[in-house]
């Protein structure tokens, strides 16, 4: 065969270099690859396992315990609320729920993830991360978005600049689990804290100074702690140094510390996939925030004492980690997405139908179990969806804006969210219910199709060359291009 074979991409011609493409051995095996100057790269598995075991050790738990701070601090007002806290400020009607839209899901929160996200490429997320860490403790409400808005982004970006993409998912599972766990967390905390009695303050104020102080220690210790990156790591040897740049080379990013450009960084925008992303990050939005905004009112709403209504929140948001767990490290095991994004939607979709068409007071172990649907399906989409997106843009500077973006947009559906929880719809919440539940079908079918397409996509690509390949088989630094380079599989 010919090194070069012309085929088609769209409409117009182009070649492709077989050159470049990776050499397998008689079983399909990955040979060794070339790095930059010419030289043979052998990825010794001693040195690759404790590359991974310092990452996981020394990296992971700190980005996970920052984002549990960050749940604990955004989510306290659903458990205060359960102790009165609306009523000792005095909020009426529907002023609670006006108050969570401007908390949760306000302009600044989606509108400074970008340029956020840019300052996190260019001055590293080591450094920008622990100082937003502070600034939401001690901004004005209002201003608190700002600082959250490029946290998930920021670390998503920050991990992929260490992982591959098989591995990505199940890194940004385990960090994203501490937003689940602080459900749980949340609860027993709330339930521990109220018990406290000191006629002088409220319980819910003692839950607010517990958890805040929490965050502004860590985030001092995590800011320093953190690395820039691999090649100034103290921690590894030079020999890890040089295996973890060769591996992000061959499964990540197509060029290490990229220069920012504003142009190349927003450039994916004129493909429309991408604006597919977009509606699938806006729909998994709303009911993520539904989930995350209002499950302790959902189980309120089953007639439970303020004690046991936080207590009773804390099985299903175990039960929610265990899930996003399960299908993060799935995922990457068999390196695929869209299905593995598909099966929780449509386990929320159907707590979300199961606890809108009964009476839950009258149904009480019906609706509980329907909780555990709703906490069981709500995280998963949207770790593995910036995963996946993350997982096509071999350029970091792309990676980092474009997670930015879609994260933002998810973030905005809260105020679908919590537009639609209403004073006058309680205990039932049905037009709530339904609202996330259509949402949720939409994001079912957006993914599916995507899915399919790119396997469509992939299978027409490798007719065209005569070849079988998938995205492991490609070098991502060949990939500078991203889909226009023939060479280019989808990982789906």
């Amino acid at each position: 065969m010919d090194s070069k074979v012309e085929v088609t991409r769209g409409s117009v011609p182009g070649p492709v270099d077989f050159e470049i493409l990776p050499r397998l051995d008689s079983y399909g095996r990955r040979k060794d690859e070339e790095n930059e100057s010419g030289s043979t790269v052998t990825f010794d598995p001693t040195v690759q396992r404790s590359l991974l075991r310092k990452c996981d050790w020394f990296i992971l738990p700190p980005l996970t315990f920052m984002y549990l701070c960050n749940a604990l601090d955004k989510g306290n007002v659903a458990n205060a609320k359960t102790d009165g806290w609306d009523k000792d400020i005095g909020l009426t009607g529907d002023q609670y729920y006006l108050l969570v839209m401007i908390f949760y899901a306000s302009v600044p929160f989606c509108l400074f993830g970008t340029p956020i996200s840019i300052f996190v490429k260019k001055f590293s997320a080591a450094r920008v991360l622990p100082l937003m860490m502070i600034g939401f403790i001690f901004a004005i409400r209002w201003f608190l978005g700002i600082f959250e808005s490029a946290m998930l982004p920021g670390v998503v970006y920050y991990l992929s600049t260490f992982y591959k993409r098989g591995e990505l998912a199940s890194r940004v599972g385990l960090f994203y689990a501490a937003a689940a766990i602080a459900g749980a967390f949340s609860g027993l905390i709330a339930f521990g804290v109220f018990q406290i009695k000191n006629p002088r303050h409220h319980t819910w104020q003692y839950l607010f100074w517990i958890e805040g102080s929490g965050t502004v220690t860590f985030a001092l210790f995590a800011f320093f702690w953190l690395p820039r990156s691999s090649e100034t790591w103290w921690i590894l040897t030079e020999e890890e140094k040089a295996v973890a740049r060769c591996r992000i080379l061959e499964d990540s990013s197509s060029e290490i510390n990229e220069k920012f450009s504003f142009r190349e960084a927003f450039r994916p925008f004129k493909n429309p996939l991408y604006w597919v992303w977009a509606m699938i990050s806006l729909s998994l939005g709303v009911p993520l925030a539904s989930v995350n905004n209002f499950l302790p009112q959902i189980v309120a709403s089953l007639g439970y004492s303020t004690v046991k209504t936080n207590l009773f929140t804390v099985a299903p948001n175990i039960v929610g980690t265990v899930a996003l767990l399960v299908l993060t490290f799935s995922s990457d095991y068999f390196r695929e997405r869209s299905i593995h994004i598909a099966i929780p939607l449509a386990v929320s979709l159907a707590g979300f139908v199961l606890l809108g068409c009964i009476d839950p007071i009258a149904h009480r172990g019906i609706a509980y179990f329907a909780c555990f649907l709703l906490t069981a399906g709500a995280s998963a989409p949207s770790v593995l969806v910036a995963t996946w997106y993350n997982n096509n843009l071999p350029q970091e500077s792309r990676r980092a804006v474009v997670t930015a973006v879609m994260v933002a947009l998810a973030n905005s559906s809260g105020l679908i969210s919590t537009n639609v929880f209403r004073a006058q719809d309680e205990p039932k919440y049905v037009p709530a219910l339904a609202t996330s539940a259509a949402f949720g079908g939409l994001c079912f079918i957006l993914v599916a199709g995507t899915g399919i397409w790119m396997r469509w996509e992939n299978k027409r690509r490798d007719k065209e060359q005569g070849v079988v390949l998938t995205a492991r088989d490609i070098p991502t630094k060949t990939l500078s291009e991203g889909p226009l380079n023939p060479s280019f599989r989808f990982m789906y």
